[in-house]
């Protein structure tokens, strides 16, 4: 039986992700050839955003200028776009995650394949909790991530990149490189999938610290150290927190990690709100709601989360890069002290 594949999500990202499991799925028979996308319906324009998709073919909204495949059938119904679906892949800020797994809890397959896209961590009550593991929990299914230095329009206008894929399955990890890969959109699989997921939330913070950096007017020098030292403290992140097994140096080596970081480091909205934020004076939430259309800011919200957990376990001066990230954000920390808590690292000392 052909699988049936349904997207969770169809902002930027989403989009573009569509773009591609709508081209692959519609020429192997290994997927059903209708790609359900399921959309939170607003009007533009006077229209509803599904119409807009479904019968010009582009999300007018989150990706303009780029044609979906036609049989990529926009769905404002969340159980009716999931109803089915072999393959679930979540592409949602991570703040909405648990009101989505919520809507369609006991209406999916229970065999159902997840994968998460979603770039963020969540506040458990011990701590730190993965995206997948929320999903996990609430659906019963399995779940691998997708991260990787994948600037959204950058992937939608088919400009080379790679990307990584983590999954403790290899026949899941085998068969959603299937349905994922093309000849731009290159794809590794690893089994850490904790790790590939831990990458892609944490780097976001590290982003927020190069925007400053930017907006500071500190050169090239200087957000290299930002990177090299945010990359220091997301790799000692990870190894407090995945205590399942050792952590191997050389998935941080994989696009999801150095290559992610660096990318979000010089392109991506956490960089350019933040660099806006070191200039203007004007608050985070302001700023989003000025340049991000629509779309949410993840770096703050995950420096908060981290914060939290880091408090709770007394680790917050082994963390100077994350904690200035937080405090500058949330606690009215002059911006312009932010190159402090480079010089004072402890990797200097």
């Amino acid at each position: 039986m052909a699988k049936k594949v349904c997207i969770v999500g169809s902002g930027n990202w989403g989009s573009a992700i569509a773009k591609i499991i709508g081209a692959n799925a519609a020429q192997n028979p290994k997927f059903d050839n209708v790609v359900n996308m399921w959309v939170f319906e607003e009007m533009v324009d006077g229209r509803k955003l599904t119409e807009i998709i479904n019968i010009d073919h582009e999300n007018v909204k989150y990706l303009p200028g780029r044609k979906l495949p036609d049989n990529v059938l926009a769905v404002p119904d969340l159980a009716e776009a999931a109803n089915g679906a072999d393959i679930l892949v979540f592409v949602i800020p991570h703040q909405f995650i648990g009101r989505v797994c919520d809507t369609i809890k006991g209406k999916i397959k229970k065999d159902a394949l997840g994968l998460s896209l979603i770039k963020g961590v969540d506040e458990g009550p011990d701590g730190l909790k993965l995206i997948s593991d929320v999903i996990q929990e609430k659906l019963g299914i399995t779940v691998s991530v997708l991260m990787g230095a994948n600037i959204a329009n950058e992937v939608a206008d088919e400009k080379f990149c790679e990307t990584t894929i983590g999954s403790k399955n290899k026949t899941d990890g085998a068969l959603l490189k299937e349905l994922m890969q093309t000849k731009n959109f290159r794809i590794t699989v690893v089994e850490e999938s904790d790790v590939v997921e831990i990458c892609g939330a944490l780097k976001n913070i590290v982003a927020v610290g190069a925007g400053f950096c930017d907006g500071l007017g500190f050169g090239d020098n200087t957000k290299a150290a930002v990177i090299r030292l945010g990359l220091m403290e997301m790799i000692a992140f990870t190894r407090l927190f995945c205590t399942a097994g050792p952590v191997s140096p050389a998935t941080f080596l994989e696009s999801c990690g150095v290559a992610d970081l660096i990318t979000t480091c010089y392109g991506g909205r956490n960089r350019k709100v933040s660099e806006a934020f070191a200039k203007t004076g004007k608050s985070l939430e302001e700023l989003e709601k000025e340049m991000l259309n629509g779309q949410k800011l993840q770096g703050p919200a995950t420096a908060a989360e981290v914060h939290h957990i880091l408090k709770l376990k007394d680790l917050l001066d082994k963390f100077p890069l994350f904690t200035a990230v937080y405090e500058i954000c949330y606690q009215g920390r002059p911006v312009s002290e932010f190159i402090d808590c480079l010089q004072n690292h402890p990797e200097h000392m």
